[in-house]
C-alpha cells in the first residue's frame, strides 16, 4: 500500500513517514501543497495524508484540485490544527474523507488508514471494467474476454486514467500532465503510447474500446 504525505513541518513529516513505514507502508513525501499536487497527479497512491496549511497551496484547495482531476477516487484524511466545526466541514466539502486534528497519536493515524482504506476498498481488490475489459489495480494485471494482456507501465498508467472516466472523453492535456507532469516531452509521444495500448487491448479483438476524439483527446468505452 503505497501513501503520499503531505505536511509541511519537517519534524512531524519525518515521525510520520518513519511510523507509517515500519506499520508496512510504502510512504512518499512532500512538503508543499504544489509538490504534493504534482506528485499526486503522477503517481499512483492508495491514500494521501494531507496537512491544511500548507506553502504554495494549502490542503482545502489541493484536495479540491484532486477531486476535479482524473484522481477523484483516491482517499484523503486531513490533519490541522484548525478544530472548529467551519474547518472540518470545508474539508469534507472540499472532498476529504477523514479529518484529524492536532496533535493526535501516531496509532489513531494508522488505525483511521485502515479504516479508511477498508472502507473505499470495500475491503476486497480494486477492478476496473469497461465491457469486457478488466484491470486489477492491485495485481495489475489485465485481462479481455479472459485474455490476458500485457501492458507496460506507461499504458497501465493510461489505461486506468481511461477506464475511470469511462465513457467520458479525457483530454489529451490531461492524459499528458498525469504521465510527464509539467514536462511532457514531444506531441507525438501520447499518441505513440496510445497507438501501443490500442494494439494491445483492441487488435487481437472484434470490437474497439479505445476510440480517438479527433482534437479533443480519447475515450475508453464499448461502440
Amino acid at each position: 500500500m503505497r501513501l503520499l504525505l503531505v505536511e509541511d513541518n519537517r519534524d512531524i513529516l519525518a515521525n510520520l513517514a518513519d511510523y507509517l513505514a515500519l506499520k508496512g507502508y510504502e510512504v512518499d513525501c512532500a512538503q508543499d501543497g504544489l509538490t504534493g499536487l504534482h506528485l499526486a497527479a503522477t503517481q499512483q497512491y492508495d491514500l494521501i495524508v494531507l496537512d491544511v496549511m500548507l506553502p504554495g497551496m494549502d490542503g482545502f484547495t489541493l484536495c479540491q484540485r484532486l477531486r476535479d482531476s482524473e484522481r477523484s477516487h483516491v482517499p484523503v484524511i486531513m490533519l490541522t490544527a484548525r478544530d472548529t466545526l467551519d474547518d472540518r466541514l470545508q474539508g469534507f466539502r472540499t472532498g476529504a474523507d477523514d479529518y484529524l486534528t492536532k496533535p493526535f497519536a501516531l496509532s489513531e493515524l494508522a488505525a483511521r488508514i485502515a479504516a479508511v482504506l477498508k472502507r473505499t476498498r470495500g475491503g476486497g481488490r480494486r477492478i476496473l471494467s469497461v465491457a469486457d475489459l478488466q484491470y486489477d489495480l492491485d495485481t495489475l494485471a489485465v485481462t479481455r474476454a479472459g485474455q490476458t494482456l500485457h501492458v507496460g507501465p506507461i499504458g497501465l498508467k493510461l489505461l486506468e486514467l481511461l477506464m475511470q472516466k469511462s465513457p467520458s472523453v479525457v483530454r489529451r492535456e490531461a492524459l499528458e500532465s498525469a504521465l510527464w507532469g509539467d514536462s511532457p516531452p514531444d506531441s507525438d509521444s501520447l499518441r505513440s503510447h496510445i497507438h501501443t495500448l490500442r494494439q494491445q487491448i483492441d487488435k487481437p479483438f472484434d470490437s474497439p474500446l479505445l476510440h480517438t476524439v479527433h482534437g479533443v483527446g480519447y475515450r475508453l468505452a464499448a461502440a
